[in-house]
Parts: structure tokens; sequence; C-alpha cells
């Protein structure tokens, strides 16, 4: 997630080894190999001795006998065992099939494919090849996977509504549940993350707080919530929870957050007393910073939502000063939207120099906010008419190519900024260049775009002229051999079943199908035969004609 990486990379770099000398890179992997070959040999032998002993133990273990027995037990098996067996064996398998189709189907992977993958193979030691780590190539390569993996992993939305004062309107409106189960599973990870340390079992309200992030249902969260508060009534994470669920209101969560900012901040200013003393306590002050930074960050928000646009500006300004190395949690984000609302587009533009920036990730909200800003200088007098009778100008050129850009970036947003496609509520995650990114930034920015005249003209011009198609993930379908063993499995089921149920009626069916097998076993031998014989006269004849 995305409020986590500033911390996990800075922890990640910190513990990693250090990269061995480039003379060492031929020995380490002579090892590796001569290791790999070693245990190759060593399971080859271990299964040799296993047959060993086996042999050795045959007469005190009685394996002849035992093998007898178990053959006079096969052979005297009635047909009804095997008719129950089959059944039940469909039966269980069918079951498999509605379970992995219904996991498919909710979470587009294969429920026995993801725990194969995930706990199977780590412990039948199937690892990945180690690549040599000294070489440029493979720095090279990693540098590339991990910018890779920065684009495509699942973030944090940065602009992500409040659960009880927005989300829950909507439920109490349409009776619909606006997040899904997936989102909010990754949001109780997030919460465990940063709000979480290993010494929270030093004080009883955080441990509390510990088993409330943990909670599924929301009412429990909420009540546990309360009890920290009775243990400790200056419980940060207490007030965070109450203030994200329990508020209907955002003047309600708001104050609530200044009750978490004013607990946050005297427990952050007594872990910078104790940071060095263990690495406990500097676990617990990362948490601590974790906890105000947050705080203050939907306090900006709230500021934002209710109108004092200049009061959050100023926050979030004074929060990416104080945390610098916390760029990560894409504040700038929130300082971009709301500073396009005070309409101050010179800050816009100071603020995209110094995140637009090649090493940083991108996202829908830098590429768009950019294109929008040289789209302004030029939306409103562009025509297309004209623009083909006499050519672009530079400027035009210019907010054409950062559309392109933007575009190129994440295809999906014209839709919804063109209002192609009906927006929904953004959810609490997004995927970098997909369809959910997509949806939480127009749901925030097409405003912005409507109010610069011309803007979504240009836009949809330059959409339309140069993107046709837009590619778009393929939806997967289920593989022909789901359903064909579905199909078997259902019907060798429901043969069994009905050969247990009515026995005398499947015995007719299976005596009246076999004599119905004959019958046109014989009619196909007759109609052989006949073809024989029709040819041998024809021979025959054709013979006494020549003569």
């Amino acid at each position: 997630m995305a409020d986590g990486d500033g911390l996990g990379e800075a922890a990640s770099a910190a513990a990693s080894p250090p990269a061995p000398a480039p003379g060492l890179n031929l020995s380490l992997g002579w090892r590796e190999r001569l290791r790999a070959g070693l245990a190759g040999t060593g399971a080859s032998l271990w299964f040799v001795a296993g047959l060993g002993l086996l042999y050795a133990l045959r007469v005190p273990l009685r394996l002849c006998e035992n093998l007898a027995a178990v053959t006079v037990f096969l052979n005297s098996l009635t047909p009804k065992f095997y008719v129950a067996l089959t059944g039940t064996s469909s039966l269980i398998s069918g079951l498999i099939f509605i379970f992995e189709w219904w996991y498919f189907h909710k979470h587009g992977t294969s429920f026995i494919e993801q725990v194969s993958v995930s706990h199977l193979r780590p412990l039948m030691g199937g690892t990945e090849s180690i690549s040599e780590a000294g070489s440029p190539s493979s720095n090279r390569e990693s540098e590339t996977s991990r910018q890779n993996l920065s684009e495509c992993k699942v973030w944090r939305n940065p602009l992500n509504l409040f659960r009880g004062a927005e989300y829950r309107r909507y439920t109490w409106v349409t009776g619909k549940e606006p997040l899904t189960y997936y989102d909010m599973n990754l949001s109780a990870q997030d919460h465990q993350t940063f709000f979480t340390c290993d010494t929270d079992f030093l004080r009883p309200s955080d441990t509390v707080m510990q088993k409330a992030w943990r909670e599924r249902n929301p009412p429990a969260r909420i009540k546990a919530a309360y009890q920290a508060l009775e243990l400790n009534n200056d419980c940060a994470t207490a007030y965070v929870l109450l203030a994200e669920e329990e508020a209907t209101t955002i003047v309600d969560a708001e104050r609530l957050f200044k009750q978490a900012l004013k607990a946050g901040e005297t427990i952050y200013r007594r872990s910078q007393q104790c940071q060095h003393q263990s690495p406990q306590h500097e676990a617990q002050l990362r948490r601590d910073t974790n906890v105000l930074v947050y705080i203050k960050r939907r306090l900006a928000m709230c500021a934002r939502k209710l109108g004092r646009i200049r009061e959050a500006v100023k926050i979030m300004r004074d929060l990416m000063k104080e945390f610098p190395p916390l760029t990560m949690l894409n504040i700038h984000e929130n300082l971009l939207e709301s500073l396009l609302e005070l309409q101050a587009y010179a800050d816009v533009q100071a603020v995209l120099a110094k995140y637009d920036d090649i090493s940083l990730p991108k996202s829908a909200a830098i590429c768009y906010t950019a294109a929008l800003l040289k789209t302004r200088t030029v939306s409103d007098k562009f025509s297309p008419e004209t623009a083909s009778r006499r050519g672009l100008s530079t400027a035009e050129i210019n907010a054409v190519e950062a559309i392109h850009r933007a575009v190129e970036f994440n295809p999906h947003v014209p839709k919804y900024l063109l209002e192609m496609k009906s927006l929904i509520l953004p959810p609490e995650h997004i995927l970098k260049r997909g369809d959910s990114e997509a949806i939480a930034y127009a749901f925030f920015h097409l405003q912005h775009w409507k109010r610069i005249e011309g803007a979504l003209n240009l836009l949809q011009c330059t959409w339309e002229g140069t993107f046709h198609h837009v590619s778009v993930y393929p939806k997967k379908e289920l593989p022909f051999f789901i359903h064909f063993t579905a199909g078997l499995c259902s019907s060798t089921a429901m043969i069994a079943l009905l050969t247990h149920q009515f026995p005398e009626i499947m015995g007719v069916f299976a005596k009246a199908s076999e004599e119905f097998r004959r019958l046109d076993s014989a009619a196909s031998s007759r109609q052989k035969r006949g073809s024989i014989t029709e040819w041998h006269e024809r021979r025959l004849w054709s013979q006494t004609a020549f003569l």
C-alpha cells in the first residue's frame, strides 16, 4: 500500500545485506550449482534407502500377507460399494467445483492455484533461481522490476472518503455496500501496519486497539475503541477509529480527529525522547509518527470538505515540510486538488515541477493535472476546424502532447471526464493505470476540468482523434475443462443417486440400453454383411457379362 511504502522501503533497504564483491560472483554461482546437485543426489539416495529399508522389513511387517488380505478385500467388494464410492467422489468434486467457481468470480483467481503457489510451493522448496547479485545487468533488472512493481501494485487512495460520514450515507440511501470485501481487507491490513507495533502489550489500551483493527464487524471495532478509551483517555488510535467509522458528519469526524491530534502529539513527543533506548522504542516512534501524520492529513481533508481550503493547504504544506521522508504517502495529490479548487495554477505548477519526476512513480493525478495546465492556455480559443486549416500552434502542440502522455498512462480517465461512463464512489484502494484510479481521479477532478472553458472539448478532440479503441484487460473466462469436469461430475453424481434410490427402474433402463446397443450392433453387422454380398453379386455379374 502506498501509505506504508516510505517506511517499508527504508526498513527493507536497511535490513538487506550488502552485495558481494564482483570477484566472488563466479564462485558463488558454482557453489550454488554444486549445492543444488548435492540436494538432488541426496533426495535420490534417501529414496533408495527407503526402498531398501522396506525390503528388509518385509518379513517383520508381513507385507505379503497384508497385500493378500487387501486383494481379498477388494475382490469381495460388491457393485453397490463402487456405486456409492463413485457417487461420493462425484459429490465432493461437485462441491469443490462450486466453491472454485464462486471464488473465481469473486476474486478473479483460483483458490487451489493461489494456495499452491503461496503455501505449498515454498514448503516443497520451489524458489526462484538466484541471480548474480553483483553484476550490473542484475542491478538493472532488479531496478526495472521494482519500477514495474511500483506501477502495478495496489495503492491506498490518497483521497479516500470517510466511512461513517460519506460511505455510510450511500448505504442509507441505496441499501448497498459501496466497498468490496477485498478493499476493506486491504484497509484492515493498512491499519494494522500503521497503528500497531510490537510494544502494544506494554499499554492495555494499545492491546485492545490491536484487536480492534483485526475485527471485521464495524460495531465490534467501535465497541473496542470505547473500551480502549476507558483504559486510557489519551488513546489516539481509538479516536481515529471513531472518527472514521462512527462519526456520521464531517463536523463530528473533525472534532474526533482534533482530540486524536492532541493525544497523538503528546505520545509522539514522549516517543521522541525514548527513541534511542532500544529497537522497540524506535518501532514505537515509527508507529506514533504514522498515527500523527495520518491524523493531520485527515484533518486537512476535513477542512477541505468544509470549505476551509486555505487552512487545508497550510496543513498539507506543513506536513510535507515536517515529514519529508514520507513523500510516498502521496500527500502532494491532496495538495494538488486543493490548489486547483483555489485556482492557484502557479502553485499547482510548482508542485508538479517537484513531483512530476521520472524517478518517482506516476499517477493519473500528476499526468492529467499537467495536461490540464497546458490545456488551460489554449482551450478557450481552440477550434478543430480552425486547427485543421492553419495547423496547430506550439502551445496547442504542447497541450496535445500532454494529453497524449496522460491518456497513455491511464486510458480509462477520458470516458469518466467526458461523462461517457457513470461515476461511482471511489474505492479506498486503487490500481495504478486501472479503472479504479480513473474513477478516483474523475470523482474529485471533473469539476476542475469543467471550470476551464474548452478543456473538455480539447480533451475529447484529442482523445477521439488518436485513441479510437482503448485497450482493456481481457475478461477472464472459465476454461473448457472446468465446464467439462462440471458436466461429468454432475451427470455421474445424478446417475449414482438415481441408482441408489431407484435400483429397479435404473436396472430396467440399463437392460433396455444394453438391448438397444445389441440390436444396433446386430443391425450394423447385417448391413455390413449385406453390403459385402451385394459387392460379390455385382462382381460375379460383371465377370459373366465380360465372358
